[in-house]
């Protein structure tokens, strides 16, 4: 009886987590521009190549998406090579977004591969330019700030 009640157990768990698996690929909410909308925390470090000579950088930075392949950068703090700085209010770029979910962002100037987690908080991003390893994550503020 014991072994029955555990294969029972066991057949019961192997449905449900199937399911599940199943539900969320048949789900068909591909990625779209409307996946990324609302306010994203970008943190990011890495290094500027500068006559060969690797230069550390770090950003920690707000970027809101507006569904609509345009964003803003309300507000961002850096260090290059030691040298610190915020930037004013007001800065814009645009994205793409692929329906599997990976996609560009393009600032003036930096530009990212970007990877969107499937639960569309998380946003896995690289910057594509030459001499520079870069790489951070973006995660999506309280779900009472976005922008419905």
């Amino acid at each position: 009886m014991k072994t029955f009640v555990w294969h029972l157990f066991v057949s019961i768990a192997l449905v449900i987590g199937v399911s599940g698996f199943a539900r969320a690929d048949d789900r068909g909410d591909d990625c779209t521009l409307r996946t990324l909308r609302g306010e994203y925390v970008f943190a990011a470090s890495g290094f500027n190549i500068v006559a060969g000579v690797a230069q550390p950088k770090a950003i920690v930075e707000v970027i809101d998406f507006n569904g609509d392949g345009t964003l803003t950068v309300p507000a961002a703090s850096r260090s290059i090579n030691g040298v610190t700085g915020r930037s004013l209010p007001g800065g814009v770029g645009s994205y793409t977004v692929n329906d599997d979910c990976t996609g560009t962002i393009a600032f003036d100037g930096p530009m990212f591969d970007i990877f969107i987690s499937p639960n569309r908080h998380v946003i896995s991003m690289i910057q594509t330019n030459p001499n520079t390893v870069f790489q951070g994550t973006a995660t999506r503020r309280a779900r009472g700030r976005e922008r419905r």
